[in-house]
């Protein structure tokens, strides 16, 4: 009888550490993290032609939770916002370098950090615990948005460390079934107000009954403004009417 591939790598002690390579070349326990960050609360992100958002499900189901104790939305500077999906107490020790390096670079140079520094610095210390011993990979993924003089940016990195530009990108629970609509449905000349709609009427067919706007939290950044607005739950309605 022929053991299942998965079995056999446990049963060989493959995926005890996150430096040891499969025979098929996997790293496990970096994949085993990847399915940590799809079990997480949905963000989508958008470059529009009038800046860039991060819209995030806090997913917060318990009414004695005080919802601006839960953000999966984060500023990182004044023009660089970052959103999270997985272990949120993994992001919180990664975006506090990332809050870290964004003043350090003010106070160096005295200009803000172009977001593509700050998603670099991040996804080389998330692939550095992939390649050493004694520690976890990160169970977080990151999208970062921001304002680059005025070019609205977006990137996201994921659990090896490895990081792209995107025009729209989500991440966590159901990513591919939105970047599938993604794909199908975003162009450039969206502006902020209509990729929201799109973003919120995405979440309301994929969540059906469970969807509720109040969960939601959006930040966006304006191109000619380069400065984050934050705007939560009910007051959502102005973008999804």
């Amino acid at each position: 009888m022929d053991i299942p591939i998965d079995m056999q790598n446990q049963a060989m002690g493959y995926d005890r550490t996150a430096t040891m390579f499969s025979p098929e070349g996997h790293l496990l326990q970096v994949e085993y993290a990847e399915k940590t960050v799809r079990l997480g609360s949905s963000s989508i992100g958008m470059v529009c032609s009038d800046g860039v958002f991060l819209i995030a499900d806090k997913r917060i189901e318990d009414k004695l939770i005080i919802p601006a104790s839960a953000n999966k939305i984060y500023e990182i500077d004044s023009n660089i916002i970052a959103s999270i999906a997985g272990i949120v107490s993994d992001a919180r020790v990664l975006v506090e370098k990332a809050q870290v390096s964004a003043q350090q670079h003010r106070i160096a140079y005295d200009s803000p950090i172009e977001p593509e520094l700050i998603i670099r610095e991040i996804s080389n210390i998330k692939q550095q615990f992939t390649q050493y011993g004694g520690a976890r990979p990160f169970g977080v993924a990151l999208m970062i948005a921001g304002i680059n003089g005025k070019k609205p940016e977006l990137f996201a990195s994921d659990i090896t460390g490895n990081y792209l530009a995107y025009s729209a990108n989500a991440i966590g629970e159901n990513d591919e079934k939105i970047k599938e609509i993604l794909r199908e449905k975003y162009t450039p000349e969206l502006t902020i107000k209509k990729g929201v709609k799109m973003a919120l009427d995405m979440f309301e067919k994929l969540q059906e009954k469970k969807f509720d706007i109040n969960r939601f939290e959006l930040v966006y950044i304006k191109s000619e403004e380069g400065q984050l607005k934050r705007i939560e739950g009910n007051k959502l309605r102005e973008f999804h009417n």
